[in-house]
């Protein structure tokens, strides 16, 4: 028999095929997508968010509950309650100066003298002009008391006349009723008697008439002349302007006229200060414009004494973001005070309540109270949120809605930040 050669073992029958599924393919795939998902999140969060700021670049503050004070601190600065200004009325050359700045004067007292050859020259004219009008006005009376003198005898002379027509007449019906004379000469005396009569009566109706108009061209003449007098005392006025007197008593402030200067009409050249009682004038933010008015109070603290004050004057320009009050003392004002001080005035604007309160910063004005950048503690970043602030005053502004207590915000300035609406804050 013959032998078969002998076969490699293999183990081939034993391999069996196994079939992969696909749930175990679902489970890897899971697992990786997982996995990748975690690592982005973990980079996510170590990617920087919004805009980059150092932490010591901005100032961040708590949103607390607290009691709002309805009050403001402002910068005051002491004037006289009472000045009166010095403008020149008259131009001219400063001739002599007999004060300094910072004297006090008198009622009356003698500050400086001008020089004006042109006002001199107009008194002159003047004083001439109504010297003339004087000798016009002596000469009328003197035309018109000859007029009168020859009236009178004229006058006379027409009275004496009719007297002796009168006799004549009353002698000729004598000699008439005795047949001494005609009927015809008894007439013509008559008539003779009438015209003389006519002539009397015509001469005194035309010095009445006479009379009438030259009174009347002597009131014209006076009425002319208290012209040139009026006209006279305003120049000589005018001349007396020269010398400058102080109008009241007082302390001269910024005065400061050099001898051989020139003066021009209108120009101020200083004022005079009440010394004694003060006001005081404050510069208040324009967000309170609405607030401030007239009667509110307020009140200074100075060595340890408070003086109440009120708003006596609102201006409401306003300069650089503010407007300017006045204030006047109510109960006395400070013993040690000076034009030009500044004091520290505290103004009332309503009464304490509880309020939810935010420190005050530049970001208020930055956004107009309308939004802020809230803090996240856990993330540092900042993010742009929707809030309604309310009243403020130096320290605190009161938050209406859209912050809760607690809560962190960036009350620094906004200006660095431009368009940004989200910040990222780094340690």
């Amino acid at each position: 028999m013959d032998r078969l050669p002998p076969q490699a073992v293999t183990g081939a029958a034993m391999d069996v095929v196994v079939k992969k599924t696909r749930s175990r393919l679902y489970v890897r795939a899971g697992a990786a997508l997982l996995l990748l998902a975690a690592f982005g999140a973990g980079a996510w969060q170590l990617m920087p968010h919004g805009l980059q700021v150092n932490s010591a670049d901005v100032r961040i503050a708590a949103v607390a509950q607290g009691v709002f004070r309805d009050d403001i601190v402002v910068r005051a600065t002491a004037q006289p309650l009472n000045s009166i200004m010095l403008d020149s009325v008259e131009s001219g050359r400063v001739e002599e100066v007999l004060v300094e700045d910072g004297q006090a004067v008198t009622k009356g007292q003698l500050l400086f003298r001008l020089s004006n050859p042109m006002r001199n020259l107009a008194l002159l004219e003047r004083q001439a002009e109504h010297a003339q009008q004087i000798s016009n006005l002596a000469n009328l009376r003197v035309a018109q008391e000859a007029g009168r003198t020859e009236h009178r005898r004229r006058l006379a002379d027409l009275e004496f006349a009719l007297l002796q027509a009168v006799k004549q007449h009353s002698r000729n019906q004598r000699l008439a009723q005795q047949g001494f004379i005609s009927a015809v000469a008894l007439e013509e005396s008559a008539d003779r008697l009438a015209q003389q009569r006519r002539v009397l009566d015509n001469e005194r109706r035309s010095i009445e008439t006479e009379e009438g108009v030259r009174q009347r061209g002597l009131q014209q003449m006076e009425t002319a002349i208290d012209g040139f007098q009026s006209g006279l005392q305003l120049v000589s006025a005018t001349v007396d302007a020269l010398n400058v007197r102080a109008p009241a008593a007082g302390v001269l402030t910024d005065f400061r006229l050099q001898v051989g200067q020139t003066v021009r009409p209108d120009q101020n050249i200083g004022r005079i200060d009440d010394p004694k009682r003060f006001k005081l004038a404050v510069q208040i933010d324009e967000f309170y414009l609405s607030r401030v008015s007239r009667g509110l109070e307020g009140s200074v603290t100075q060595d340890g004494r408070r003086y109440p004050l009120k708003v006596s004057t609102v201006f409401p320009q306003i300069r650089e973001g503010r407007f300017t009050a006045e204030m006047v003392f109510t109960e006395g004002q400070p013993a040690v005070i000076s034009p030009g001080q500044s004091l520290d005035a505290q103004l009332t604007l309503g009464q304490p309540a509880k309020a939810l309160l935010l420190p005050v910063g530049p970001f208020v004005n930055d956004t107009g109270g309308a939004w802020a950048f809230v803090v996240d503690k856990d993330s540092g970043r900042a993010a742009k949120r929707t809030v309604r602030l309310g009243r403020r005053n130096n320290s605190h502004v009161e938050v209406i809605s859209g912050l809760s207590p607690g809560e962190q915000v960036v009350v620094s300035s906004y200006a660095p930040f431009g368009k940004a609406e989200q910040l990222q804050i780094k340690q």
